[in-house]
């Protein structure tokens, strides 16, 4: 196997009596993962807080069993941060309960080369076939950027979530983003010759390749718009009433999926793409790039009549960012007969006690939670952690590294001091 002895950490787990539906994460297990040189954790359902101060490295246990649910950070976009330094890879490797079935992923991160991945002992064609495996939902500081921020932050978040509805599609995203590549750099490189038309040589030639990459654009991005709607369809009633719960005084607030096609007739959104990158080839040839597809596309976020971005309050923003979040849970519980991992990278400290309140009762309610906080005062007072960590940092040779020790609970320090009482009587 490419994971020394990953198949020897196998054994039963510790609740193997949970109900069938349960879904969680049982074991997380990391070597040069950002700062951590190695990381062993057992979890379990219910609520388990991991706390430290901001740089301490406590974000990146939540990223690690995040990446390995998405195949991708939810604060970087590319793979080398991941990678601690001075180390060649990294290994995240997660042993998930699912519907009653454990099985044990293994994920090796290289900034520079292909990743691979295993289940068990199996080495997978592709770390997408891990899609599906563990599913989480995370909420952090960055869910900002999903109403204030760029389209493509928003086109990441629909994609994110379809992946783990139906992981098949997660390739017809990659390979859809692949003919994209490989399009605009026809369209870079061969300005010239495609300038000249079918009349000229080089020109024929150049136009017969784009006309390839035309179709497989149009039959790519035709299933990645359809799944998209598809999705949008899904969460029209779930954003809504996530928002509203949230901020019951604003304006309504509701979603719409803006495509560069014409999207009423989904039953010929490839011969429609066609039709468009034909009628943009002129413009395309001229800025050298792929104007038509679902790669610009946006999911337009409405409150009332008017767009969110530019229009709504800080207050609005961070409800309708949680909404978002909200939804995404709501749907894949609904839909997956068990709880996503719900995860929460140091919100409560950004939030008011309103808001802090709604994600204490999601929190009460989901399967499993993993909550990190800088220190202890972020946390609402009716939050009641199971198990607790707290997360310090070790300077060494090599650089400063993170640790983690177990805390007693808030339960059972106040039965200690309970039982100090008791004994003083």
């Amino acid at each position: 196997p490419i994971f020394p002895h990953a198949g020897d950490q196998l054994h039963l787990p510790a609740h193997a009596g949970s109900p069938a539906g349960l879904m969680y994460v049982r074991d997380l297990d990391v070597r040069d993962f950002r700062s951590w040189p190695e990381l062993n954790v057992q979890l379990g359902p219910g609520i388990t807080l991991f706390v430290g101060r901001n740089g301490f490295g406590k974000t990146n246990i939540v990223e690690a069993i995040g990446y390995t649910a998405h195949l991708s950070s939810h604060r970087v976009s590319h793979d080398a941060p991941l990678v601690r330094q001075g180390a060649d890879s990294a290994r995240v490797s997660i042993t998930a309960v699912n519907q009653g079935r454990e099985l044990t992923t293994h994920l090796l991160i290289k900034p520079h080369a292909a990743n691979q991945a295993q289940i068990n002992r199996t080495r997978l064609r592709s770390p997408r076939e891990l899609l599906g495996v563990v599913k989480t939902v995370l909420f952090s500081p960055e869910d900002l950027a999903l109403v204030r921020g760029e389209p493509a932050g928003r086109r990441a978040y629909l994609d994110s979530i379809i992946a783990s509805r139906t992981p098949r599609l997660a390739g017809v995203k990659a390979d859809y983003d692949k003919v994209l590549k490989q399009r605009n750099a026809l369209l870079k490189s061969a300005s010239g010759n495609l300038r000249r038309g079918y009349s000229d040589r080089d020109g024929a030639a150049a136009l017969a390749t784009l006309d390839t990459w035309d179709a497989q654009l149009a039959h790519l991005g035709a299933q990645v718009i359809a799944a998209r709607l598809s999705l949008v369809d899904a969460l029209l009633d779930h954003i809504p009433a996530a928002y509203s719960g949230l901020a019951p005084e604003s304006r309504p607030a509701h979603v719409e999926y803006k495509s560069t096609i014409d999207t009423s007739d989904r039953e010929v959104l490839e011969a429609v793409l066609l039709t468009e990158l034909a009628s943009a080839r002129q413009r395309e040839i001229e800025r050298g790039i792929s104007l038509v597809g679902p790669h610009r596309d946006d999911l337009v976020l409405n409150l009332g009549d008017q767009p969110a971005k530019g229009f709504a309050s800080h207050g609005e923003t961070w409800s309708y960012a949680i909404a978002l979040r909200l939804a995404e849970f709501n749907l894949l519980r609904q839909e997956g007969g068990s709880d996503p991992v719900l995860i929460l990278d140091d919100v409560f400290a950004e939030l008011d006690a309103k808001r802090r309140k709604q994600l204490v009762h999601l929190a009460a309610e989901a399967e499993q939670v993993l909550i990190t906080a800088a220190v202890d005062e972020d946390l609402p007072g009716n939050l009641e952690p199971i198990v607790r960590y707290r997360v310090s940092v070790e300077d060494t040779e090599t650089g400063r590294i993170s640790k983690l020790s177990a805390e007693d609970s808030a339960e059972d320090l106040a039965q200690d001091a309970a039982g100090e009482g008791e004994g003083n009587e």
